[in-house]
């Protein structure tokens, strides 16, 4: 059963208090509890995907960037959130089995977060990302260069 964030100090407090131990470990164990959730809530990512078939058909319109392992479509869309970074990543499948597209995709998604720490993208825009079959391959620090040096012009 999980306990919902608001509660789960309290109850932690009220454990510890019936099991004998004193204040000062209860206080030292519910600031390392406290320090463990904020660090958690900065690992994660903003990235969500891009949902509805409009979004992707506006965004085909809009401008692109291209290099031989990627093509990136961004653009402004409308009723988006700027606090979250909207991007979708696509995978045909003429490029492999599943094994092979979500192998593309996490390896996509793993350069766009490192992007988001590295290189301040813009949250106002909407990406697109499409893959090429070069994407298999090439190794993975030449493919992270060239995304980050086209994230980089869209800045």
């Amino acid at each position: 059963m999980v306990l919902g964030q608001k509660w789960k100090p309290r109850v932690e407090e009220n454990f510890l208090k019936e099991e004998g131990i004193e204040e000062e470990k209860t206080s030292q164990y519910l600031q390392l509890s406290k320090k463990r959730e904020n660090k958690n809530k900065l690992m994660k990512s903003k990235i969500l995907a891009l949902s509805k078939n409009e979004e992707f058909k506006n965004l085909l319109k809009k401008k692109k960037v291209s290099n031989k392992y990627v093509t990136i479509f961004f653009g402004n869309l409308d009723n988006k959130n700027n606090k979250n970074l909207n991007i979708s990543f696509v995978a045909k499948k003429k490029l492999g089995n599943a094994v092979k597209r979500n192998k593309i995709k996490r390896r996509l998604r793993q350069i766009v977060n490192e992007a988001v720490k590295k290189i301040s993208v813009k949250f106002n825009f909407s990406y697109l990302v499409i893959a090429k079959p070069t994407m298999l391959s090439k190794d993975y620090t030449n493919i992270k260069e060239t995304l980050f040096q086209d994230l980089e012009k869209i800045r």
